[in-house]
């Protein structure tokens, strides 16, 4: 068995966040569905919006290291997106779901910062130079949506989620 190298590690790890987005991409119409706020509806859908182009430059880093664009089973997106699930359903109708909601994306955010900072230190390393700011951008879009969701959060969901609901 070959040793394994950077490389390989780069590949799966891509694989995974491709596989992630795609998942993420399925989530969020439904989290937009569920949200109560037209704020919150508003950015799960532009972040759906910018998952596709994500998705689009994932594709061309693939491309880049001569790879087929195909995911590998992520098991930590799909726990985070089960736990986003329940909470929708736990949590329907109540004062406090969409600021469930926004816990749940920057959960999705926070794992997806985590894997494009460490993919384009690694592209950095293996000289994938036209990779790097692909993954940045990907990244920085990741950033700020987690800076639109922790502001969401404290201008009005957790506010409106401490409130108890009148009977």
């Amino acid at each position: 068995m070959a040793e394994k190298t950077l490389d390989d590690l780069f590949l799966d790890t891509l694989k995974d966040i491709y596989f992630a987005e795609k998942q993420i991409l399925k989530a969020l119409p439904k989290m937009a569905r569920a949200a109560q706020s037209p704020d919150g509806k508003a950015a799960f859908l532009k972040h759906k919006d910018e998952t596709e182009g994500q998705i689009e430059r994932l594709q061309q880093v693939f491309d880049i290291v001569g790879k087929a664009a195909r995911g590998k089973t992520c098991e930590a997106i799909q726990g985070i997106i089960a736990e986003g699930e329940e909470i929708m359903e736990e949590y329907k109708g109540s004062v406090a779901l969409d600021a469930g909601l926004i816990s749940s994306a920057q959960a999705v955010e926070h794992y997806e910062i985590a894997r494009y900072g460490t993919l384009k230190s690694w592209a950095e390393q293996l000289g994938y130079t036209d990779a790097v700011a692909l993954l940045d951008a990907n990244l920085q879009e990741e950033i700020a949506t987690d800076e639109i969701l922790t502001q969401l959060g404290e201008a009005s969901a957790n506010p409106k989620g401490a409130k108890k609901k009148v009977a």
